[in-house]
């Protein structure tokens, strides 16, 4: 028996999935999560449930927020469930990763279904739209090293936590009893090693390198 989690925000095909799971005797529970904040808290509780999201219209910034979760759930089976994705995202999350499910919302009701037993007995399902697609095209590039733990010194990644929390530089200098010049030194360090522009992107590196957790960032 599986707990499911549905993240969608159209009404329509999450009632018909609710539909689905509904008719499927190794159902246990049917949660519903509206954001990402949500999301989390759900999985906590469930740990080893089949989320079925919608990428394309739940909140996320970008794929690496998806895999973050991924990486930090990692009994949780994932079924992508959407109108349209790029190749070149399914490339990224698909192909490296070995807990991602793909079923279009325009497929037939039998490949759904299909695709939901695949997720009940923690199997991967890609649908025939999605093989085509992913064989149609170019391997995806290698993904740099981002997440080095060398890169940074212990004081650099306290002070990159403060950043991707939102805090301005005031804030964090206040916080740890420091001077501002000190922490924009630090700050500006921080972006030159990591080779990013702004705050956006430092967060970015920060989730993925488990800097930040993913409860305080959303919470």
């Amino acid at each position: 028996m599986r707990e499911y989690i549905i993240a969608d925000k159209q009404d329509i095909s999450k009632a018909g999935m609710l539909f689905l799971l509904s008719t499927q005797k190794d159902t246990a529970a049917l949660l519903e999560a509206d954001n990402k904040a949500e999301l989390i808290r759900m999985l906590q509780s469930h740990p080893d449930a089949v989320v079925i999201v919608d990428y394309t219209l739940f909140d996320f910034s970008g794929p690496e927020e998806l895999l973050v979760l991924q990486d930090r759930f990692r009994e949780v089976n994932w079924l992508l469930f959407s109108d349209e994705l790029t190749a070149g995202f399914l490339r990224q999350v698909v192909l490296p990763h070995h807990s991602f499910s793909v079923v279009m919302k325009d497929n037939s009701k039998e490949e759904i279904i299909a695709a939901l037993q695949s997720a009940t007995r923690k199997e991967i399902f890609i649908c025939n739209y999605v093989s085509n697609l992913l064989l149609s095209g170019t391997p995806a590039p290698s993904v740099a090293s981002s997440q080095d733990d060398r890169l940074l010194t212990t004081t650099e990644k306290i002070v990159l936590k403060e950043i991707a929390l939102g805090k301005t530089t005031k804030e964090i200098a206040s916080d740890k009893n420091l001077s501002f010049h000190t922490i924009n030194s630090h700050r500006k360090n921080i972006f030159r090693k990591l080779g990013v522009n702004n705050v956006h992107e430092a967060t970015k590196y920060a989730m993925r390198a488990g800097i930040v957790d993913l409860t305080e960032y959303y919470i």
